[in-house]
């Protein structure tokens, strides 16, 4: 079994077969992550053997399941009850979780043995994992460049063979644009689809859980294993919330102007047409389509994420949970936990964030972006009326090098102008890998982006398969 290319189908196999066991998987993948110089992990679980042996214990006595005994990690924002969880921030750096989150919950009760947790850029605030306050994660593919963020760690692991997959949040691209910079599949389901309780807040009408993978097929796996509407969270929908797919599907929009845009690597629009030809080999029919304001997604992001982020970080205050200052006064303590505890890009957002709701200017910025989101919510819904899925490539180019972009936060915020549209407009989309460009010797790899209308994760599911039977 080479632990470093296997699929979680391929391990599933090897488990039912008697080849493995999942205490011997978990002792591999362990190893690997002992060996690892990427960096992807902030720890290793100190009871993984123990969960191996519970996954056996009970194949032992007659179970099954698809996930019985895989190895799985953790992106550092997600609770396992007395599991340490600090969403690679100085802030919550000794927290322990008080509960379990309910998609890892129902993943416990496949028999999923969770090995770890991953590196994150701080509270989910970046493209790159280098704004963790504990370490940089470097690309497999180059360990000079970045793995993409915030989930870059958990995208760094399965590409690096430390795990057959992973979870990741993503608020505005931040499971496809490091799964694009390491060569996996990143999934972001419909808003919704998957419960968000236990998942450490950053944009609340934003953020969804979704895996990273080496297939479609896991990809699709694991959002069946975790998706349902859950009494914790208000916001998970029920089965008649949204239609569902009545045909497979047969028409495939490209917004070509928004893609010929400036500021797109050239090698990027030359793999993106390849993967077209590679979509019409596949069978489906290519059609032009027109969504102007969706160029203008990720402006409303930057005014509607910051925004999010300013209420939900208020909470870090020195008082209930997390770091504390050793002060004389309650006003002073408050000041001195928030400086020492959060990074300077989560400052930045939160400055940002309570400008545009400070009175004067809420009118003019939050209110504004409320609107526009609602603009293209509507331009999703008639598009979609008339194609099944939107391609577009993931990122605009390859990954960059470990602190190329660090100096620059608005050349770092365009790293996701084609993955925001998606969490503004609470839509699936899927990044699956369309090939690699050679920079500097290194071959780097490039994501194809697909997008589908709220809860048709399965016409994601089966175009990117046929995708991935083009690309072998």
């Amino acid at each position: 079994m080479n632990i470093k290319t296997a699929t979680i189908k391929d391990l599933q196999t090897a488990l039912e077969s008697g080849a493995e066991t999942a205490v011997s998987l978990a002792e591999k993948y362990l190893a690997a992550i002992e060996a690892d110089t990427t960096d992807s992990f902030l720890g290793v679980y100190d009871d993984v053997l123990q969960q191996a042996k519970a996954a056996d214990a009970r194949r032992e006595k007659g179970e099954s399941g698809p996930l019985l005994g895989i190895p799985l990690a953790v992106k550092d924002n997600m609770l396992i009850t007395g599991k340490p969880v600090s969403a690679g921030s100085k802030i919550l750096e000794d927290y322990k979780a008080p509960y379990t989150a309910t998609a890892l919950k129902k993943l416990q009760e496949s028999g999923v043995v969770f090995l770890g947790r991953t590196n994150m850029d701080e509270f989910a605030m970046g493209s790159s994992t280098e704004h963790s306050a504990y370490q940089v994660t470097k690309n497999p593919h180059d360990e000079a460049r970045v793995p993409g963020g915030s989930s870059g760690g958990s995208a760094a692991a399965v590409a690096a063979g430390l795990v057959p997959a992973a979870l990741g949040s993503d608020t505005g691209g931040s499971v496809r644009q490091p799964a694009s910079f390491c060569g996996v599949v990143g999934f972001k389901p419909t808003y919704g689809a998957v419960s968000r309780y236990g998942l450490i807040a950053m944009g609340s009408s934003l953020d969804q859980i979704g895996p990273l993978t080496r297939s479609v097929a896991d990809a699709e796996l694991l959002f069946s294993a975790t998706r349902g509407q859950d009494p914790l969270d208000s916001t998970t929908y029920g089965s008649d919330t949204y239609s569902e797919p009545t045909a497979a599907p047969k028409k495939i929009g490209v917004p070509r102007a928004f893609i010929d845009a400036d500021g797109v690597d050239p090698v990027v629009k030359e793999n993106f047409a390849i993967a077209l030809t590679k979509l019409e080999r596949a069978g489906y029919e290519l059609v032009d389509v027109q969504i102007d304001i969706l160029s203008e997604a990720l402006a409303m992001y930057y005014i509607i994420m910051p925004a999010e982020v300013s209420s939900n970080l208020a909470r870090y205050d020195g008082v209930t949970y997390g770091l504390r200052t050793d002060d004389t006064d309650l006003f002073t303590q408050y000041v001195h936990t928030r400086r020492d505890g959060f990074g300077p890009e989560v400052k930045r957002r939160l400055l940002l964030g309570t400008y545009v709701l400070s009175t004067g200017y809420y009118d003019a910025y939050y209110r504004t972006a409320v609107r526009a989101r609602r603009v293209l919510e509507a331009a999703f819904t008639k598009v979609f009326s008339t194609v099944d899925a939107i391609a577009t490539p993931t990122t605009p180019a390859p990954a960059f090098k470990i602190g190329e972009k660090s100096a620059d936060p608005l050349e770092m915020y365009i790293q996701d102008i084609f993955t925001v549209g998606a969490n503004i407009g609470g839509i699936p989309a899927i990044s699956i890998p369309s090939g690699t460009t050679e920079v500097e010797g290194k071959e780097l790899p490039l994501g194809l982006q697909l997008m589908a209308d709220k809860n048709h994760e399965s016409i994601l599911f089966t175009i990117g398969k046929g995708f991935e039977n083009e690309c072998l």
